[in-house]
């Protein structure tokens, strides 16, 4: 296979049409509100493995499908591929990928290092931890920079994360415990609404009823959460009143360890990302 050896730099090339490509590719061709699209149709290539997903975000997208070899003639290239697919598109980027790409990687515990020694052209890389709610435009996403990374390939990966929600900047050193909270974060909240789901049930009310209710108050808590700027202790102290009900269901949730269980869950989460991590990189 062979490329045109100019790169493209105003170009996008997405390898992975998965999930997470998808809601990014998505993301950075939609129109926002007195805005323009970060990036035009005929400048994305995605590079997708299952013909039926091949077809389906050409028809939709009108995107170029493309191969490794494809990509490469773009700037800017996102690997969105899961972690065991990994050394399968590094051997087939490493003798493209210079020092003239940007590399953005989204796939979960590989780290800078690896991208580096897997592509020894040089290009840039930037490492991503985003998460599910990429899908509707209300990601939490983490970026690192790597060894070649400097602050104008930080702000490049960070206005295509921002297409689908926020972005911070972290040490890589802090990405373990990002993925341990935000990024698993989305299943702890789906957690606790199942079973306010079923507290409700219990109490009487029907599924439907009781999911439109946790739902919207999930919805309308977290808002409050984002727009006030205020603690949630703050908040949640506002609707205690003195022998209430929420005192009284707060006393149960610390008798059974609730917020101690919360706190050990999320500190296994990230043990398990470090060992992940050292799983796919034995030698690093």
């Amino acid at each position: 296979m062979t490329i045109d050896s100019t790169i493209e730099k105003d170009k996008l090339a997405i390898v992975g049409g998965g999930k997470i490509g998808e809601a990014l590719l998505s993301g950075l061709l939609r129109t926002p509100a007195g805005g323009q699209p970060r990036y035009r149709p005929e400048d994305v290539v995605v590079v997708e493995h299952y013909p039926d997903r091949r077809s389906y975000l050409s028809e939709r997208y009108g995107v170029e499908i493309g191969d490794v070899a494809r990509a490469a003639g773009a700037g800017t290239i996102v690997i969105a591929v899961k972690p065991q697919d990994i050394d399968t598109v590094l051997a087939e980027l490493a003798p493209l990928a210079t020092a003239d790409h940007l590399v953005v990687s989204v796939a979960a515990g590989i780290t800078t290092n690896q991208l580096e020694r897997g592509l020894p052209g040089g290009p840039a890389v930037v490492r991503c931890m985003p998460n599910t709610p990429a899908l509707v435009d209300q990601a939490m996403t983490a970026i690192s920079a790597g060894a070649h990374a400097d602050e104008s390939h930080l702000q490049r990966a960070q206005e295509l994360l921002e297409a689908v929600g926020r972005v911070v900047r972290v040490p890589e050193s802090q990405l373990d415990a990002v993925t341990a909270l935000s990024g698993s974060g989305p299943a702890y909240f789906f957690f606790l609404v199942e079973a306010m789901i079923d507290a409700g049930i219990l109490l009487g009310l029907p599924r439907t009823l009781a999911a439109e209710l946790i739902v919207q108050t999930a919805v309308g808590a977290a808002v409050m959460l984002r727009d006030t700027g205020e603690h949630p202790v703050q908040l949640r102290e506002a609707v205690t009143s003195p022998g209430g009900t929420t005192i009284s269901a707060i006393r149960e949730l610390e008798i059974h360890g609730v917020r101690a269980a919360l706190i050990a869950a999320i500190e296994a989460a990230r043990d398990r990302s470090v060992e992940l991590g050292r799983a796919s990189n034995p030698s690093g």
